[in-house]
């Protein structure tokens, strides 16, 4: 696969979606030793959305201004921090991709480093808080790498994955410095921080479809 067309955005979110689904149960359990133990209804009720979100806010071929408008609607029926984030990712990632009609190996990885610039530009985080940002930036760094070394999309992808795995193995080490996990702080060491789970799910829901 060269490029994924303008027609095609609602089936490559279907993608992320039905990943979310699939781990909805392994991430609220997750959650609850650590926090509130809705990560998983979050992410699936807001990417389960996003498809037909993105359908019904089309703007015919720019795929860009549909994914702002799209995560505008998905943040409304998951407002909590999590649902904001991640919204906030797809809004900032829309706006790497401004009058695009296509996404190939460049406008990928200009969407993945969007969307890690817009978890950490809403959620005031930084490398190593042990949050989503640590998987997904990993997974843009990774991406952005292989493009720059010639590689076509799916190849960006496959870097980006690794990535995103990468940064969820670091969290391991990390300590939580937000939120509910913060105060259970001492049954984090050796676990992978949920929240970097739940972005590395999103990368690879990407990647099923470009597979």
């Amino acid at each position: 696969m060269e490029s994924i067309k303008y027609e095609n955005l609602a089936d490559l979110f279907q993608c992320v979606a039905d990943i979310f689904a699939e781990k909805k149960d392994e991430l609220c359990a997750m959650d609850a030793n650590m926090g509130d133990g809705d990560l998983g209804l979050t992410m699936s009720k807001g990417y389960g959305a996003l498809p037909q979100l993105i359908r019904d806010n089309g703007e015919e071929g720019n795929i860009g201004k549909t994914l702002m408008k799209a995560a505008m609607k998905m943040q409304s029926l998951v407002p909590s921090t999590m649902g904001t984030l991640m919204s906030s990712g797809i809004m900032e990632g829309g706006k790497a991709l401004k009058d695009k009609s296509e996404i190939g190996a460049e406008e990928l990885s200009q969407f993945l480093t969007g969307f890690a610039a817009g978890i950490q530009k809403r959620g005031k985080c930084a490398l190593g808080d042990r949050t989503i940002l640590d998987s997904v930036d990993a997974a843009a760094k990774k991406g952005a790498e292989a493009f720059s070394a010639g590689g076509d999309l799916p190849a960006v992808m496959q870097a980006a994955c690794r990535g995103a795995a990468e940064g969820v193995e670091a969290t391991k080490n990390m300590i939580p410095k937000y939120g509910k996990a913060a105060v259970f702080s001492a049954k984090a060491k050796g676990i992978a921080d949920q929240g970097a789970v739940a972005g590395q799910c999103l990368v690879e829901g990407l990647a099923r479809y470009i597979k």
